[in-house]
């Protein structure tokens, strides 16, 4: 008789089938993603970004330099730095 192929992720083997399966305690560590170094650069990069809109705001002299210039590269700075703040590698410690 043939045997029937099973995928791997469904086969246990003999310590995953007597370990029960148990939840997450308080002695286990949890792992993030991110440190608090990343936060702490995201949230900085929201306000810059939120600044440089700020700049860009306004009714009077539509053709300012702060506007045209000066707004865009601080929204463009802003996004660079939250781009930075995701990719950066947490500290091992």
């Amino acid at each position: 008789m043939a045997q029937q192929f099973k995928p791997a992720s469904t086969v246990k083997t003999t310590a995953q089938a007597a370990k029960p399966a148990s939840k997450t305690t308080a002695t286990e560590s949890v792992q993030f993603i991110f440190d608090k170094s990343n936060y702490r650069l995201l949230i900085i990069s929201v306000a810059v970004v939120a600044f440089g809109f700020v700049l860009m705001s306004g009714t009077t002299d539509i053709y300012s330099t702060t506007k045209i210039v000066i707004a865009p590269i601080v929204v463009l700075g802003g996004f660079a730095l939250g781009f930075f703040a995701i990719l950066k590698k947490p500290s091992t410690n």
